[in-house]
């Protein structure tokens, strides 16, 4: 839950700086809002689900 919120606040973050900086527009802001909430009901949404974890624990294993 931790990591799917942390996600979530992440990628809110990058829209709203592209929404700031003129390069997306509220109408792409909504499409990709409902894409992603009509991609989350899907039958991939499992994988990029185990993608995105796969990909965070791995970044979480770096060691500087």
């Amino acid at each position: 839950m931790i990591l799917s919120m942390s996600g979530v606040v992440l990628l809110g973050i990058v829209v709203f700086l592209f929404f700031r900086k003129d390069g997306l527009k509220p109408s792409h802001c909504l499409a990709s809002t409902l894409f992603g909430f009509y991609l989350a009901s899907t039958a991939i949404a499992p994988s990029i689900k185990a993608g995105g974890e796969s990909l965070a624990s791995l970044l979480g294993g770096i060691k500087f």
